[in-house]
């Protein structure tokens, strides 16, 4: 007999979570990057060179840098957001933290309360939808079409919401490669969005996580670095770049706000070792990791297109992703995504169903959202080939011909 927790747990917690249980055959889900690109040998150089140099400092909290993290990495993020995304910011203006998923808590504690409002994008990360639900603030889901968000909806959403009485809290915007639909937003629609927000004095938070893995190696400017009063804030992540289980994310704001973000930073400062590996590995070999990254990026989403043609036909309908991990499919209105992971999920196929990745649930219903980043070629052709055979099978989609034998 063992204790019984029930009555003492907090009333508002979520369903407990289940035991893992390893990876499934085909893993289609979460953002998972290619095994074979994480710089493994380069990671044990550098950490025997940083520790032996000085391993000493984790003596202190913040490495004899501070709470806003291990300056050479401070420095390093600043000047790679200026040579590679126009910015004009300085170490003193980052803050490292475990992940881009705390940048987005951190941002929610200092700016959200229960009955807010803030604008997304109408297909969006499933875990900014999240902390939304669970900060009790109301989000309106902005349209989409190729090149991002559209300013014509955004611009009507702003009117509507300001002929309410209502100012929103920030715009959240994925704007280089977005997530899930894999768009670039142009610079031309980057500067509308910054005039709407000065019109309606809101704020914008910038999610750049992806922005780095652009299939053709070009970006527009940030939306930060296009911004003259102070009104974007930025985050970024080396979970897409360099490895996922590294934790570690950045926060690029005037001291204004930095300054709250500090005082809501209860952690003692985000993991040191890492930071220190990380300053002493992309000092010498990010512009170069990052190249070959892409490349072998492009190559895995060319194989999941062709993989997706062929075994699904004209059934599944999606937009050439233009970087990144991910590729968001829609399929005829006869299947039920969320259905369809489930039983994927009983034969070792694992997806996001739509529905869990739009501001409007019933919007993704027959969509889904396929990470192609980790598996190889052949398990990404094998795992499309399956998953199309199960989607057959419980909806009839996609139809095959009575004298073709698969």
């Amino acid at each position: 007999m063992t204790f019984d927790y029930t009555s003492f747990y907090r009333h508002d917690l979520p369903a407990p979570a289940m035991r893992w249980n390893g990876f499934p055959e085909f893993n289609f889900v979460g953002g998972h990057n290619d095994a074979a690109c994480v710089p493994v040998d380069a990671f044990i150089a550098a950490s025997e060179s940083v520790l032996r140099r000085e391993g000493t400092s984790l003596a202190t909290y913040g490495l004899n840098s501070g709470p806003q993290g291990y300056r050479p990495l401070r420095e390093f993020i600043s000047g790679a957001l200026n040579k590679r995304a126009g910015m004009k910011t300085g170490a003193d203006d980052i803050l490292v933290v475990s992940g881009s998923l705390q940048a987005l808590d951190l941002v929610n504690a200092v700016f959200l309360e229960p009955g807010d409002t803030v604008i997304a994008e109408e297909g969006s990360y499933q875990g900014t939808l999240q902390r939304f639900i669970r900060a009790g603030v109301n989000y309106v889901g902005a349209p989409l079409d190729d090149d991002g968000i559209r300013m014509d909806a955004l611009s009507d959403i702003l009117d509507k919401l300001a002929a309410d009485g209502i100012k929103p809290k920030y715009i959240y915007t994925i704007p280089t490669v977005q997530n899930p639909t894999g768009s670039v937003m142009p610079e031309e629609r980057r500067l509308q969005m910054l005039e709407l927000a000065r019109k309606h004095d809101v704020p914008i938070f910038e999610d750049d996580c992806y922005a780095d893995l652009t299939f053709d190696g070009t970006r527009p400017r940030a939306i930060h670095a296009l911004d003259n009063d102070g009104r974007v804030i930025y985050c970024g992540s080396f979970s897409k770049t360099i490895a996922p289980a590294l934790r570690v994310g950045f926060i690029s704001a005037g001291w204004d706000v930095m300054s709250r973000l500090l005082a809501v930073k209860h952690d003692a400062g985000s993991g040191s070792l890492e930071q220190m590996v990380l300053a002493e590995y992309c000092t010498a070999h990010f512009d170069a990791h990052v190249a070959n990254l892409q490349g072998v990026l492009k190559e895995k989403c060319d194989t999941i297109m062709e993989a997706l043609n062929a075994e699904f036909g004209t059934a599944a309908e999606f937009r050439v992703p233009k970087g990144g991990i991910f590729i968001w499919v829609t399929l005829p209105d006869s299947v039920d995504t969320s259905k369809l992971a489930v039983a994927a999920a009983a034969e070792g196929v694992a997806l996001n169903p739509g529905e869990e990745w739009t501001a409007d649930p019933e919007t993704g219903r027959h969509s889904m959202r396929l990470c192609f980043g980790n598996p190889t070629l052949d398990e990404l052709r094998n795992g499309v080939a399956k998953l199309a055979e199960i989607c057959h099978r419980e909806f009839g989609v996609p139809v095959r011909s009575a004298n073709v034998e698969r």
